[in-house]
């Protein structure tokens, strides 16, 4: 693994949890995944166990595993493996926080509590500053996602004076579709070198734009190199080539309808890597679904696995 230090930056996908069709996870296919993003997509910063990894879904030892797995199976191959390890319970975010230590990830990662909410943004602080003791040798990362969490404080107003109370806070997963509030974290905190890492892909451009440094996303997963591409053209300020690139690809994969199970369901096709089906009280793809975007990817000229068995594609259908 990349020493800790160093800062996250660029792609980072967000890893799906594989599952067999009876719902538990298929460990097998994780080593095979990470050679896929790593030849084939050019991606090697991973977001695991998250909304699109369904960690929230997974049993705190079942965490633990797949942290596992994908520590091992990216060593000497990926950069950084960054663990979400949010939890309703702080006692759970603790462990999970430890653990993500003890096996040697890259950085840790915690969403807001949304059954009983921190009201403030000290409360809020107070639960993430006793996760980050938990790991104090692993560099903080803050995931606002306010559409599933229901926890409203800003992210510009959370940031204000973070360090003096997490010293190893290093940036921010930025989920929502507020570019003032993500262009204020940027514009304000412009000194201290944070991770301005934004989190939805259909808007990446526009958050390049607000002075994002890297994105974490599904998409990602497989439209790396395309969006790779994009942000290319974008430091070359060909913003017209940078736009097609996310009209023609991110708009496409990321509109209203795509959740977890559309996303296992694509990686699938594309990948030719069986992901399964999502986790109760998630459902399947229907497979109207997936033969369209099928059809879709073969006119994108982007399906490399033609030979996908049909139990292969019900799995993630």
């Amino acid at each position: 693994m990349a020493s800790p230090k160093k800062k996250l930056q660029g792609l980072v996908a967000a890893t799906i949890t594989p599952m067999t069709e009876n719902g538990e996870i298929n460990f097998s296919v994780i080593g095979q995944y990470v050679d896929y993003l790593v030849k084939e997509q050019g991606v090697k910063n991973i977001f695991v166990n998250g909304t699109t990894g369904e960690g929230l879904s997974l049993s705190v030892s079942e965490r633990r595993r797949v942290a596992e797995e994908w520590v091992t199976k990216g060593k000497d191959k990926l950069d950084q493996v960054v663990i979400h390890v949010g939890a309703l319970s702080l006692k759970e975010s603790q462990e999970l926080a430890q653990h993500a230590a003890e096996i040697g990830a890259d950085g840790i990662a915690v969403i807001a509590p949304f059954f009983l909410k921190p009201w403030s943004k000290d409360v809020l602080i107070n639960f993430l500053k006793e996760v980050a003791a938990a790991a104090p040798a692993l560099p903080f990362y803050y995931y606002h996602i306010p559409a599933l969490t229901g926890v409203k404080i800003r992210a510009e107003e959370l940031l204000d004076g973070i360090q003096d109370k997490i010293p190893t806070f290093q940036g921010l997963k930025f989920s929502d579709t507020d570019l003032l509030d993500f262009g204020q974290c940027v514009d304000q905190n412009r000194q201290q070198q944070f991770a301005f890492l934004f989190g939805v892909d259909e808007q990446l451009l526009s958050a390049l734009v607000m002075g994002a440094t890297g994105a974490v996303g599904s998409t990602y997963n497989y439209l790396g190199r395309k969006t790779s591409q994009m942000l290319e053209a974008f430091e070359r300020k060909d913003f017209s080539l940078a736009l097609n690139y996310q009209s023609c690809f991110l708009i496409y994969f990321s509109h209203p309808g795509f959740g977890v199970s559309q996303t296992k369901a694509i990686m699938t096709l594309v990948s030719g890597i069986p992901m399964g089906p999502p986790r109760l009280p998630l459902q399947k793809a229907s497979r109207e679904f997936t033969d369209s975007v099928e059809a879709k990817l073969k006119s994108l000229d982007f399906l490399s696995f033609t030979d996908l068995k049909d139990g292969d594609l019900e799995a993630g259908s």
